[in-house]
Parts: structure tokens; C-alpha cells; sequence
């Protein structure tokens, strides 16, 4: 059986968001099919809508969801129809060597659905992270399904699909945070916002957070950010060695992800220190730092794929700290919209106006 529902879909690059009818088949072995409550509007998807990622128009956007799983393909043990789940894009192999060495995080061989999603006419969508969510019903690997409590709010919770999952993962995962450390987080987007969340939640004792907007350095600090910098303003590795007694944060994050920023990271750590990216560069960037430095610093460069997260391991432990009111997910929804505003949305994140947008279906 095919399903004809609603979805967004962007045809070529900076073409605007238009809603078509898309059809959804029914799924195959190792698949789910899963009918959308809601789907965050995040930056990877503008990225999408500008050919930024890849150029495999036309893009079914979405990807940071949670829904209802309405049926599922044969062999499928992990789901099962009328789980509340959260859709991940690290539907893990258990094959592959990262797998092999008890390093799923890592996983190479992440899993997508086989079938493809189409147009009426037959032209065949690329799904958003393998997701595809801005739609009434999506298919996905049942791997991509972590089943959550269905108490919890859908809007909220679904944002640990990808961008809060990423900036608290960013601090808590990749970076280490230990109670007592000192963080700086620079680029307070709805994942730096996240990465001062995480850190804050790791039991750090001084949470810096750095941006060049006002209103974004005010919800960081709603969001547990000890101290603030605006960097418009003041030189940010100045303003972090100086809120640190002179010597640097033990973890600094990039949530920006430009050359400058990383060199700012790179300077405002301590010796020893761990400097983690979780900003997005673009393709044409490069990075250039004395050597000399690099060695003579000590510590870690990382960067943090997803918040170097396990979906079946961090998604149901941060939804309990939801629960129990020890992470504030409600303060990343910002509004809630409908299908037809997302070209709206885009506008808002690109301006700072908001931390995320909500589609409701």
C-alpha cells in the first residue's frame, strides 16, 4: 500500500519550501512506518535548502521528530506499532568496526530506510539526515526509531532528534564536563544554547557563554550560563581567561564553527584543556594554527558528531531529567507552527529571533 500525504519539499537550491504530495510506501524488512507529530526547524535543514550538504534535489525536509510508529516491516523487533518514538540519524550497524569495538557512538555504517520516498509523479525525494519528517507519515530504518515515554511533551523531546541532543552531548559526551569545571561555549544558537544546558547539567561551576547578540547571551543564561560575553564588544579569550582566574576554561566549545571561532576556543582553553567543535563548517574552510601551540597546549582537539550520542542510551535518560524537571527542554520551543510556515521559520533562526520553531502535524 502507498501512502499519499503532505510533505515540504525543496526542488532546487534556494528554491522556497512548497508543499507537494508526496507518497510514502508501506515499509520493507528493517523499516518503519511512522505517522509525525512534531519536527524542529533546524539549521542542517536550511543547509539542505541551500545545496550546502549535497545537491540530491529534491529534499523531503525534516528531521528533529517525534511521532507514532504506525506499522512496521518483517523482522522488526525494536519497534512496534503505536510506540511514541524520536527519530535519530544514527541508526546503528552493530557491524561495522566502531560497532565491533564497543564504540556504537561512532558507528560507520549508520542505517536508512531501502525504499524511497516519491512525488506523484514518480521522482524520487532524498530524505532530510535519512528522515524526512517535515510530513503527515515518514519511512525510516526501525533503527532510527527510539521508543521514549509518550507522557512527555512530542515538541519538546522531539528536539533531542538532532540540535539539543547535539549541544548537551557536545559538553557532556565529547567534552567530559566533571562537576566543578569551568566551560565556555561560543555561538549561542539553539546548539551552543544546548552545549551551555549540557554543561550546566554535568555539574559545572562556571558555564561562560559567548555570542555577539544580547537576546541569545539572555536565554543562555536562563539556561544555566554563570557568566556571559559579548564578543562584539571585548575580546572573548581575554574575557574567558579573566572569568577563569587567568588561565583558560577547562572546556571550551565551538558552536559556531568558523576558522576564527575554533582559533578563539583554541586560545581561551587551559593547558591541558579540551577544545570540542560542534559547529558545522562549510566546505571551503581552512584552519591555521602554529604547530608550536598545538604541542606546547597539551589537551584535545575533538569533534562531536551528534554530541557523540547512543539514541537508545541518551534519549530516554535525558527525557527522565525532562521529567523531572532537571532539564529545561520546554525553554527551546520557541513557537509552534504549522506545516505551511516553515519558509517563515527559516527567516527567524537565520536572525537569532528564536531557538527553534515546532511544526506541529
Amino acid at each position: 500500500m502507498v501512502h499519499k500525504v503532505k510533505g515540504a519539499v525543496v526542488r532546487s537550491k534556494g528554491a522556497p519550501v512548497t508543499l507537494e504530495t508526496i507518497l510514502v510506501p508501506d515499509p520493507g524488512p528493517g523499516e518503519a512506518l511512522v505517522d509525525i507529530l512534531t519536527c524542529g526547524v533546524c539549521h542542517t535543514d536550511l543547509h539542505y535548502k541551500q545545496g550546502a550538504i549535497n545537491d540530491d534535489f529534491p529534499f523531503l525536509l525534516g528531521h528533529e521528530a517525534t511521532g507514532v510508529v504506525s506499522a512496521v516491516g518483517p523482522d522488526v523487533t525494536e519497534v512496534a506499532p503505536g510506540d511514541r518514538v524520536v527519530l535519530n540519524w544514527r541508526a546503528v550497524c552493530g557491524e561495522c568496526r566502531a560497532c565491533a569495538k564497543g564504540q556504537p557512538q561512532y558507528c560507520f555504517n549508520t542505517h536508512n530506510a531501502t525504499q524511497k520516498m516519491t512525488l506523484e509523479d514518480g521522482t524520487e525525494l532524498t530524505a532530510a539526515l535519512g528522515i524526512g519528517a517535515f510530513a503527515e507519515k515518514t519511512l525510516v530504518a526501525a533503527g532510527q526509531c527510539t521508543k521514549v515515554d509518550p507522557e512527555a511533551d512530542p515538541a519538546a523531546i522531539g528536539l533531542l532528534g538532532c540540535g539539543v541532543m547535539a549541544g548537551i552531548g557536545a559538553a557532556i559526551n565529547t567534552g567530559n564536563v566533571k562537576r566543578g569545571d569551568s566551560v565556555a561555549v561560543i555561538g549561542c544558537g539553539g546548539v551552543g544554547v544546548a552545549a551551555v544546558a549540557g554543561a550546566a547539567l554535568a555539574g559545572a561551576t562556571t558555564v561562560i557563554a559567548v555570542d555577539i547578540d544580547a537576546k541569545k547571551l539572555d536565554r543562555a543564561k536562563d539556561i544555566g550560563a554563570t557568566h556571559t560575553v559579548d564578543s562584539s564588544a571585548v575580546d572573548p579569550v581575554e574575557a574567558i581567561r579573566e572569568l577563569t582566574g587567568g588561565f583558560g576554561a577547562d572546556v571550551v566549545i565551538d558552536a559556531v564553527g568558523r576558522p576564527e571561532t575554533y582559533k578563539q576556543a583554541f586560545y581561551a582553553r587551559d593547558l591541558a584543556g579540551t577544545v570540542v567543535l560542534v559547529g558545522v563548517p562549510s566546505p571551503e574552510m581552512t584552519l591555521e594554527l602554529p604547530l608550536l601551540d598545538v604541542f606546547g597546549r597539551g589537551g584535545s582537539l575533538k569533534s562531536s558528531w551528534y554530541g557523540d550520542c547512543l539514541p537508545s542510551r541518551d534519549f530516554p535518560m535525558l527525557i527522565d531529567l525532562y521529567r523531572q524537571g532537571k532539564l529545561d527542554l520546554d525553554a527551546f520551543v520557541t513557537e509552534r507552527i504549522t506545516i505551511d510556515q516553515i519558509e517563515e521559520a527559516f527567516d527567524k533562526m537565520h536572525s537569532g529571533a528564536v531557538l527553534r520553531s515546532v511544526v506541529e502535524l
